[in-house]
């Protein structure tokens, strides 16, 4: 077990060549096998699940697990509190005719879905270890209303003639101070949508997940900072990012070059 950023999700590894008896779970269970299949019944018929494969398990459902072939298989799982779902599913589904009083469940035990593993295990890198709330956020969002729903109901979308003007708020309040920390809930709170709205409707009108916009906004600061003169640890800190470490990555990753060597190109260092 695995220390998580999140509030009400527990993060698990795990690699083992062991069958377990059938057994239940107070929690929401999401994960990806990374290594061996596995064959499993559980209260939504027996299944078998190989390499990539997203598994999942409702509270309460009685399942089981062998390793196929009688090997080992290794597995990362989120295991959330029904509370953390609840409020999300509340907010993903809040549009749709009785969605808020529907009880959300995965539908699927076992499925081939890559595009949901890497949002999945984007999800549980972020959160053992300790991204920023928005992105973590983001992500848990768009991992539920992948995973399941109140009877596979889809998410919808905002009214078109709403957002333009709400997302101009969202986007200002990262704009007016890019270091500031946020969460979706802030930015829905500016916007009068949903955090899934927001989530959707920013990406549709910007190019970008909030969170990858803010990074953006935080790059730019950061770059004014050095050409100002300013050291690299104090951009790194006045720009919102963790450390000067984390600066860097990102910076490298965006620029193709190290803030230190921007700093020499801009005759700072």
């Amino acid at each position: 077990m695995q220390r998580s950023a999140i509030a009400g999700v527990q993060a698990v590894a795990a690699r083992s060549g062991r069958t377990f008896a059938r057994h239940t779970h107070d929690q929401f269970g999401i994960g990806v096998l990374r290594q061996g299949a596995q064959a499993s019944h559980s209260g939504r018929g027996p299944v078998q699940a190989g390499p990539g494969y997203v598994i999942t398990v409702n509270p309460g459902e009685v399942h089981d697990g062998a390793p196929i072939g009688g090997g080992v298989r290794a597995w990362q799982m989120l295991y959330l509190d029904p509370e953390v779902v609840a409020d999300a599913a509340a907010d993903i589904w809040a549009c749709w005719p009785g969605g808020g009083s529907r009880q959300f469940e995965f539908e699927h035990p076992a499925q081939d879905r890559p595009a949901l593993a890497r949002d999945l295990l984007a999800l549980y890198a972020h959160a053992t270890g300790g991204a920023p709330a928005l992105a973590c956020g983001e992500l848990l969002l768009r991992v539920l209303a992948q995973a399941g729903g109140p009877r596979g109901a889809a998410p919808p979308l905002a009214p078109r003639h709403a957002v333009p003007g709400a997302i101009r708020h969202a986007r200002g309040l990262i704009d007016d101070d890019p270091a500031a920390v946020l969460t979706l809930a802030d930015l829905a709170g500016a916007c009068g949508l949903s955090r899934f709205q927001v989530l959707r409707a920013f990406a549709r009108a910007t190019g970008l997940t909030p969170h990858a916009y803010q990074t953006q906004r935080r790059l730019q600061l950061a770059r004014q900072l050095i050409r100002q003169g300013a050291s690299l640890a104090d951009a790194a800190a006045q720009g919102g990012f963790s450390d000067q470490s984390h600066m860097t990555r990102l910076f490298v990753r965006a620029y193709g070059v190290s803030p230190g060597r921007y700093a020499l190109a801009a005759g700072r260092a």
